[in-house]
């Protein structure tokens, strides 16, 4: 397993920013978090296989789309994942890359079959492994009415369904994320615009969101990310005072030199949640 490390970048400027939130009071503060192995682990618990994503469940169990889609779903994991998690490949060329995944996942979803009632069905039959501690930081962002924003690349159908299930769909949670087209009898019919994926979250500017509304005042922000590309969720936003935490869940050696450029603090060997609550208490 990898160490557990936590790795704040600039301690002097960390400790002054959380004064500055701290003094500036709950009221002006959000949170904005990606989902998949942020909220939830990366890791199983031996720390060797990758934990389910929301999307992962569809092609677990192929009651569910069938044996072609879990198929193809797997080859175009085998295609493109390798990519996603390569920290020295051109930025623009694995933008271009992931769009083009995302949209051809998405689409064979469709074609395959997905309905309202799959979607129950697998959120009732397959768990997702939250990180310890990350259920308690929900709830008390949801008592002290401190908005938390999801921004994820999952289908947020799927998402939207998971929280609900777990009784975590406060009304604080906001969720940004890929949302289908039903027709009337709840079958899928196409993925809506714009498509989100782990590296355009820059372009997915909340400023133009319904949510903006109940942040706009908040312009202190806690982010939190697993990958290079979760720190553009803030993108647009005229933050006042901003910390964010990085989970590095795996390839450590290899990635961490561009999550320390990314992010204020860096957590590896795939954490729980007890520094993320730690500073909590500390600036609110």
């Amino acid at each position: 397993m990898v160490k557990q490390e936590i790795i704040i970048v600039d301690e002097k400027n960390l400790e002054k920013v959380k004064k500055k939130i701290s003094k500036d009071g709950s009221d002006s503060f959000h949170v904005l978090a990606d989902f998949d192995r942020t909220l939830t682990y990366g890791l199983d618990a031996d720390g060797k296989i990758r934990t389910a994503t929301v999307i992962s469940q569809l092609r677990a169990d192929p009651k569910y789309l069938g044996e072609d889609y879990k198929k193809v779903a797997e080859e175009m994991f085998e295609e493109y994942h390798p990519l996603e998690v390569d920290s020295d490949h051109p930025m623009d060329a694995k933008k271009e890359k992931m769009r083009e995944r995302w949209q051809k996942h998405f689409d064979w979803i469709a074609k395959n079959g997905l309905t309202k009632k799959i979607i129950q069905q697998v959120v009732h039959e397959r768990s997702l492994r939250f990180r310890k501690g990350a259920l308690e930081f929900m709830k008390e962002l949801n008592d002290r009415n401190i908005p938390l924003v999801i921004m994820s690349a999952a289908p947020g159908d799927m998402l939207i369904a998971y929280l609900e299930y777990q009784g975590l769909m406060f009304p604080n949670v906001y969720v940004v994320a890929n949302r289908y087209e039903f027709d009337s009898m709840g079958r899928a019919l196409r993925i809506k615009e714009p498509i989100i994926h782990t590296f355009n979250k820059t372009e997915i500017t909340l400023n133009n969101h319904p949510i903006y509304e109940k942040i706009k005042d908040r312009k202190n922000v806690l982010l939190l990310g697993d990958s290079l590309g979760d720190e553009g969720m803030i993108e647009g936003f005229r933050y006042k005072n901003l910390i964010k935490i990085g989970f590095l869940n795996e390839e450590v050696e290899k990635n961490l030199e561009a999550f320390r450029n990314a992010y204020d603090v860096v957590l590896t060997g795939d954490q729980d949640f007890t520094y993320v609550n730690r500073i909590m208490g500390e600036m609110l």
